[in-house]
């Protein structure tokens, strides 16, 4: 289990919810390496997990939307796994019906929108998948208010997604 220390959590959460699940999103990159691999996948639990594929899934977002979330390798992350159901669970209700709409528009596409591309094929699955656009303006609208519900979640649960120590 990742351990924590409680005073980090205290000083991060004073300074806000983002600060707060930092904490946590830097432990789980460190216990990882940096990087999800078949290696690294089991040295986090279903909590982690999920807690982590969120960070990968609003850092994408905010970067470039869902044809980079899935031009950058997490599409299986976020839409082959129980992400948007795992975060239903956690409260984020708005963002798991968010996900399962742009499933809908991933399952069928995956193929084109996995392979690797170059700058001008990457630039045109945008236009391509404009059907994202919509959503990603759903998203911007709901970030901050999920992202809270998520950060009391992990607070009233800390101990599913780490071992807090002194």
């Amino acid at each position: 289990m990742i351990q924590l220390k409680d005073i980090d959590l205290a000083v991060a959460a004073k300074k806000g919810m983002d600060e707060f699940l930092q904490v946590f999103t830097d432990a789980y990159l460190k216990e990882i390496g940096g990087e999800l691999t078949a290696k690294t996948m089991p040295l986090l639990n279903g909590n982690q997990h999920t807690f982590l594929a969120w960070h990968f899934f609003s850092t994408e977002m905010r970067d470039g939307g869902f044809v980079q979330l899935i031009q950058n390798g997490y599409g299986g992350y976020i839409f082959a796994n129980p992400f948007a159901k795992a975060i239903k669970q956690f409260g984020a209700v708005e963002l798991s019906k968010l996900i399962y709409k742009a499933k809908e528009i991933y399952d069928p596409n995956k193929a084109t929108l996995e392979h690797e591309t170059i700058d001008e094929e990457f630039n045109a699955l945008y236009v391509e998948f404009e059907a994202f656009d919509d959503l990603e303006e759903i998203y911007f609208d709901i970030e901050e208010k999920q992202t809270a519900i998520i950060a009391a979640y992990v607070d009233e649960h800390v101990a599913d997604f780490a071992e807090i120590i002194n």
